[in-house]
């Protein structure tokens, strides 16, 4: 394996990693400013307020995103397995 291959494998596994987490980090991050902007309406500072809606947010996220990050992980195993066929 030449330093080319171990690159290019790191460089997927990160991209991978990016992919599959970016979906429920992007809904975590969008309902965070959501709910921030809310209590700066209302000067509510309820620690819960902001746990709660995260939660339901990402795992509805999650469930809804779980095909694409399955497909994701397979497309990453199957190139590890496929180099790791072909002696890289």
């Amino acid at each position: 394996m030449s330093e080319a291959d171990a690159l290019d494998i790191v460089q997927r596994a990160i991209w991978t990693i990016l992919a599959a987490s970016g979906p429920a980090v992007f809904v975590a991050m969008f309902v965070g400013v959501g709910i921030a902007f809310l209590q700066a309406l209302t000067q509510v500072q309820e620690i819960t307020l902001t746990f709660v809606p995260k939660i339901v947010a990402i795992l509805v996220t999650v469930a809804v995103s779980a095909p694409f990050v399955g497909a994701e992980i397979s497309s990453f195993t199957t190139l590890v397995f496929s180099r790791i066929e072909s002696g890289f």
